[in-house]
């Protein structure tokens, strides 16, 4: 997994902070840490708020907490909520006039999407708690 990704981000976090779960992060403190922008740490950890798998509190003592017990953070529960597909979709590219390629687009469009939902499936197997080694 590429090491500048959101998804890699996120586990990454996630990871950290399942070894102290009531401990409070800065975006800056993240962001130092994984060699990024705070910004881009808000906006990760922002989509993972949304999902329910952190909470954040404003103000000088503010910062990002988990929202549930590591061990009931999935990988896929990360993945999904960051609507960040390893696997290529569909394009909504135009369909194409040849039936040859239309056909070739259709079919492999389809093992794409069986793929992802066996990775989904199978990051749902493990859990942050597992990737720390706890």
């Amino acid at each position: 997994m590429k090491r500048n990704s959101r998804l890699s981000l996120a586990l990454h976090t996630l990871s950290h902070m399942a070894g102290d779960p009531d401990r409070v992060r800065t975006s800056a403190a993240i962001a130092e840490h994984a060699g990024t922008n705070p910004v881009v740490v808000r906006r990760v950890l922002g989509r993972l708020r949304e999902a329910g798998l952190l909470t954040s509190e404003k103000g000088h003592a503010g910062g990002w907490r988990l929202a549930r017990k590591p061990g009931e953070i999935t990988l896929a529960d990360v993945y999904l909520a960051l609507n960040e597909r390893l696997v290529a979709g569909r394009e909504n590219a135009d369909t194409p006039e040849c039936a040859v390629e239309r056909a070739l687009q259709e079919r492999v469009a389809a093992v794409l999407e069986d793929i992802e939902r066996s990775l989904v499936k199978r990051l749902t197997e493990t859990s942050i708690s597992e990737v720390r080694g706890g």
